[in-house]
């Protein structure tokens, strides 16, 4: 016979006091929720009545964690996550032949889907569903797989692997390497528009125009911080391959540009390496299906390939 002091507290208490818990705040929990605020509370209320202790200490609009919340949240979360990985277990079957990717606007258009055609000729039985998105992949409310993320491949609770290092150099339309202006050494950049590439994805690595004319010693010949500026990446190569300018851009982000001849890298040394990269990422602990191992095995093909050929 069960002991009556083992009961299970309320599931959807639970899953109240795990939203509130890690947005600290009862109304940005209702949002992700869909429920009122005032179902938060309530729901908020039920488990400390269950444990007997309050979790939270209101100040204000915001909430803060009592200790008895602070050393049970890393089981309720730990708890759900598993809870959520059965679900996805049992859902196998119904998701077979479906694969869900999740990385940022610019990486999708640039680099993954001009390259999905290779996978679906070759596995023709799975279909790649990509959603693009520039907020990092919360894996307890988003239904993807796994997620390509840029950065240096260390985040809490994910297991990562390195997909392929990043570069960044200046490419322009092969139109600016015609002319009497024609771009034939880094000091011709001071009669051509310079692009920047303002997208959030940066790192501290990441050299800008100023720093990369500095690195050149032309600093004080080409002014580096003229020019247009874009909040995604894809939107900066674009205006490079139409013409307008030359854009300091992942060599990742315009590979397929330069593979099709829209773009070209006008100095043979303009590269500079950095610190950040491309990693596939998932949940510890998530068991992978066969077609998601396919996908993951495929697209780290590509990127080797990739690497090896320069785009």
């Amino acid at each position: 016979m069960a002991d009556p002091n083992d009961r299970l507290p309320p599931l959807n208490a639970l899953r109240a006091f795990e939203a509130a818990a890690r947005r600290l705040s009862f109304s940005k929990a209702a949002e992700e929720l869909n429920v009122t605020p005032g179902a938060i509370s309530q729901h908020i209320r039920q488990l400390e009545e269950y444990a007997g202790t309050p979790l939270f200490k209101r100040t204000g609009r915001s909430v803060l964690l009592t200790d008895a919340a602070q050393a049970s949240l890393p089981l309720v979360r730990e708890a759900f996550s598993r809870i959520t990985e059965a679900g996805r277990i049992m859902q196998q079957p119904a998701r077979k032949g479906r694969v869900m990717v999740s990385c940022a606007p610019s990486f999708a258009a640039k680099w993954l889907a001009p390259r999905l055609d290779r996978f679906h000729i070759s596995n023709p039985g799975i279909e790649a569903w990509i959603s693009a998105d520039m907020s990092i992949t919360d894996f307890t409310t988003a239904d993807a797989d796994f997620a390509i993320r840029y950065g240096q491949g260390s985040y809490d609770g994910l297991k990562s692997e390195k997909l392929m290092d990043e570069t960044v150099l200046p490419v322009c339309s092969p139109r600016l390497l015609e002319g009497s202006d024609a771009i034939k050494k880094p000091e011709d950049l001071a009669k051509h528009t310079l692009i920047h590439d303002e997208s959030t994805e940066q790192d501290p690595s990441c050299p800008d125009w100023t720093s990369w004319l500095a690195a050149r010693g032309i600093a004080d010949q080409v002014n580096g911080q003229r020019g247009p500026r874009f909040n995604q990446s894809s939107l900066a190569i674009e205006a490079a391959a139409s013409g307008r300018g030359v854009v300091l851009a992942k060599r990742a982000i315009a590979s397929s540009d330069m593979a099709a001849g829209r773009l070209v890298a006008p100095f043979a040394d303009g590269s500079t390496s950095i610190d950040f990269g491309y990693w596939v990422v998932w949940p510890k602990g998530r068991h992978q299906s066969d077609d998601v191992r396919a996908f993951i095995k495929w697209i780290k093909a590509e990127a080797a390939a990739g690497e090896i050929h320069g785009v």
